[in-house]
């Protein structure tokens, strides 16, 4: 369900560290502006924040006329793996969103990574 509210943002950003989860969408919208210095108005953008057992994710995104806030819950003592530096708002891709969702670290190293080629770097 979360990835269709992500799919068509052009940036998703992921608040490091722990949040308050007390927070509404008005309280998460003046942590992105004054903390993290990035607009919360901005239609093509997505704002992840994890709780501090990291077994909860909220997301907010700006629509129009109003704040929408989503937000995820495991069970069974499932965890996120969520990064850990607590003061920077980092910008991911939707695939590193996917592997946070599914309990994965978000930089997977073993991971195909995307090939360019073009007539002028290959040999045939």
């Amino acid at each position: 369900m979360l990835k269709r509210f992500l799919q068509d943002a052009d940036h998703i950003f992921i608040a490091c560290g722990a949040t308050d989860f007390r927070k509404g969408a008005q309280g998460l919208s003046a942590l992105i502006s004054l903390k993290y210095q990035l607009d919360p108005y901005e239609e093509s953008c997505v704002f992840i924040f994890c709780n501090r057992r990291k077994t909860a994710v909220k997301v907010l995104r700006y629509d129009r006329n109003g704040f929408i806030l989503a937000s995820k819950k495991l069970l069974d003592q499932m965890k996120f793996q969520w990064p850990k530096t607590p003061e920077e708002a980092k910008e991911i891709s939707f695939q590193q969103v996917e592997w946070l969702l599914a309990g994965l670290e978000m930089e997977q190293v073993k991971a195909h990574h995307a090939v360019e080629v073009s007539r002028n770097n290959s040999c045939f």
